[in-house]
């Protein structure tokens, strides 16, 4: 790991620990949920809308925050991530009325784009030999926020005390945001010493090198708004907002998808038509693929860490506390399973890799979705921890290859790559209220199977080491002749 720039090892501690507060902040609201439907007398309708509320913005958040890194440095922005979201962390804790709770979950929803901060700025301080175990180590390690909110702060409402215990756990929660937003400003560089961050030369949009990709960049970006106009559809659906609010939230948005558009093609029509040079070219296919691997993996862990719980208390007739354990197995395997995936895709080729972590995802899931209740418990519990491996490891594969593809848009094409995660998480999600458990395990694990067979059209990556030794092969070439 100490191969790099120096001070690397430093900058990675301070970048997860970064990304893990704001997964403890994004997810301080679930183990309150039994709290808050007692106190403020909510119906299961307004507890699933609170759900909603702290996922949706993420979406398009993560590609908005991808743009603003590559244009601001990543050290500002995630600074500035945690202390202005730290407002909404104390407002929901003073909340008094549903309406409050639901304003600051919208708003908190957006330190859910925190994950591609770090991703650029991890790309900046390591080389292409070991980018991949340091991306797991801080995707994992950050990722594992989530489940150490779980399990510490109605530990810290019991020692507050009362019945506002809560509130002081979840304020004591944005406190933390807020000092170590000013922390990471002093603490952190953008690049290591004698490197230039380099920016793309226009921002609003990203840079492709050619027309078909341009097109392909206007189909990508369907699914973005796509996605928030269903989420539109629910919220009606669900009776918090009347037909007329949400006709205009569909307009709006179909607005803004048009406006985008015009802004992809303002970005990129000049330097298109004069032709980009060799050298800076790359290939939109990559990052499209690299979506639909995102959207298997990280989508269908959020989906499945979703009904778990649910799934283990009814297949095995638990107890809440003990289907809560068991279905927690599965996010604590982050800790080494991402690692794992971005080491093995340093040591072994990133293609190959993610192929193979794939196609355990689907064995996986087709295994889970045998899971009876006759089974042996201890057997279930070992299914789902190998399945979860999988799952985690090929989400560190794909992100060992993201900052492979152009280092000066690192943060923009993480930024869409995360968010087709969250699409994925809710377009599993809405199958899940369709189906069964077992039909919902064998459609993800279909998918993983289609994504599979997406990667043959994955070109392996040139790192600068490869295009060292074609060079030179090149230049023998040419003394010989």
């Amino acid at each position: 790991m100490s191969t790099g720039h120096k001070g690397n090892i430093k900058t990675l501690g301070f970048t997860t620990l970064a990304f893990f507060i704001t997964f403890v902040v994004w997810f301080n609201m679930a183990p309150f949920m039994t709290t808050l439907k007692k106190q403020f007398g909510l119906t299961n309708d307004e507890i699933a809308l609170l759900a909603v509320a702290n996922v949706t913005l993420t979406i398009p958040a993560r590609v908005l925050i991808g743009m603003l890194v590559d244009r601001f440095g990543p050290r500002r922005v995630f600074s500035s991530l945690l202390m202005i979201l730290s407002i909404p962390c104390f407002t929901f804790a003073l909340s008094n009325s549903f309406t409050q709770l639901m304003v600051s979950r919208i708003f908190l929803a957006l330190i859910g784009a925190g994950f591609v901060i770090g991703i650029r700025l991890v790309s900046e301080w390591f080389t292409e030999k070991n980018v991949g175990f340091a991306e797991g180590i801080y995707g994992g390690w950050g990722n594992f926020g989530s489940a150490a909110a779980a399990m510490t702060l109605p530990a810290l409402a019991i020692l507050f005390g009362g019945e506002d215990g809560w509130r002081y756990a979840i304020g004591l929660t944005g406190l933390i945001s807020l000092i170590y937003g000013f922390l990471f400003l002093r603490l952190v560089k953008d690049t290591p010493e004698g490197v230039t961050f380099k920016k793309p030369k226009k921002s609003g949009a990203l840079e492709v090198t050619s027309y078909r990709d341009l097109i392909g960049l206007m189909l990508m970006s369907i699914p973005l708004f796509g996605i928030l106009i269903f989420q539109s559809f629910r919220l009606w659906d669900l009776n918090f907002i009347s037909f007329n609010i949400m006709l205009i939230l569909i307009l709006s948005l179909v607005a803004l998808f048009f406006y985008n558009l015009s802004k992809i093609w303002n970005v990129n029509k000049d330097h298109l038509k004069e032709g980009v040079p060799e050298k800076e070219k790359y290939s939109f296919k990559q990052v499209a693929i690299l979506n639909f691997a995102y959207f298997c993996t990280f989508g269908s862990e959020l989906a499945v860490v979703s009904m778990l719980p649910q799934f283990f208390e009814e297949t095995f007739a638990l107890g809440v506390a003990q289907a809560g354990i068991i279905a927690g197995s599965f996010a604590f395997m982050n800790l080494m399973s991402r690692p794992s995936g971005g080491w093995f895709s340093d040591k072994f080729g990133r293609k190959k890799t993610l192929m193979i972590f794939l196609a355990g995802l689907a064995v996986g899931y087709i295994g889970m979705a045998l899971i009876g209740s006759s089974w042996p418990i201890w057997f279930a519990v070992l299914v789902t921890i190998g399945c979860s491996f999988f799952v985690q490891a090929g989400e560190g594969a794909v992100y060992a290859m993201v900052p492979m593809i152009k280092k000066p848009v690192t943060g923009q094409i993480s930024g869409m790559v995360g968010a087709y995660g969250n699409i994925g998480a809710v377009v599993f999600l809405t199958i899940f209220t369709m189906v069964s458990p077992a039909v919902f395990f064998i459609i993800i694990g279909l998918t993983a199977v289609v994504c599979f067979f997406c990667i043959f059209f994955l070109d392996e990556p040139q790192t600068a080491t490869a295009k060292e030794k074609i060079k030179k092969a090149r230049t023998k070439d040419a003394v010989s002749f």
